[in-house]
């Protein structure tokens, strides 16, 4: 099982504002997948990549959204247990700190 694999409620904290969406990653036979859901969108993940590291599993994801603006973003996150921290960046604006929690099974 993947560290990261569930449903996690994930915040991303803009200069507009908190965003909040709902991520779901899945294993199938060894590979992972991911989608997020907010805004009134559902997204697929694009090259989502995992690293154990020190500080627990190192997830790299990118994913494009049109709303509230059509944006390329891209994730770097840090999993321990069910939390999630890191940040993610939309091209050259500021870096946006991501927090997330996994839903209980």
């Amino acid at each position: 099982m993947n560290a990261i694999t569930g449903t996690w409620d994930l915040t991303v904290k803009t200069p507009i504002g908190s965003l909040a969406a709902v991520y779901t990653f899945t294993d199938h036979a060894g590979e992972l997948t991911g989608t997020a859901e907010g805004g009134g969108e559902s997204v697929a993940l694009a090259d989502l990549r995992q690293e154990h590291t020190a500080d627990g599993q190192q997830v790299t994801w990118r994913q494009a959204v049109t709303r509230p603006m059509r944006l390329n973003l891209e994730f770097d996150v840090t999993v321990t247990g069910d939390t999630l921290t890191g940040h993610s960046r939309a091209g050259r604006l500021p870096r946006s700190r991501v927090t997330g929690t996994r839903r209980p099974t």
